[in-house]
């Protein structure tokens, strides 16, 4: 029995990640606060029908076949995904609520979370591997 990798270009998660960050930065210069139901929707959308919008517009760029760029683990991709669209939504719930100073903490730490994955380092692949060393540990005790 085969199992497939299942993956993402990796020109796609950048864009996706460039949005959040611009978003973020935006929304805070501006005081704009719909500017971040940008991506928290196309997140949104990406979780639940399996295909986000800001990728599949970006996919229109590729200059080479999807298969021929470093892929990225949907999987991965799936669970960042989800802890941007929170943090996404907690901020802009906060802003609309007049939070600011919550709406302040989720849309920084979004968009430097972002900024840093476009960096290099992938804070929410490190949650996720403390989380399956956590739930692997628990498993043979």
């Amino acid at each position: 029995m085969e199992q497939t990798i299942r993956s993402i270009p990796r020109p796609l998660v950048k864009a996706n990640q460039w949005v959040i960050v611009c978003s973020a930065v935006f929304t805070l210069i501006s005081g704009f606060v719909w500017i971040l139901a940008i991506p928290l929707s196309a997140g949104i959308i990406g979780l639940v029908f399996g295909s986000n919008p800001i990728m599949s517009f970006a996919k229109l760029f590729l200059k080479k076949h999807p298969s021929e760029y470093i892929p990225e683990d949907r999987d991965q991709q799936q669970f960042n995904q989800t802890i941007a669209v929170i943090c996404l939504g907690l901020g802009l719930i906060s802003f609309l609520l007049e939070w600011t100073t919550v709406g302040y903490i989720f849309t920084i730490m979004v968009g430097m979370a972002a900024f840093i994955a476009i960096c290099g380092f992938c804070i929410g692949c490190f949650i996720h591997f403390q989380l399956n060393q956590y739930k692997y540990r628990r498993s043979i005790k």
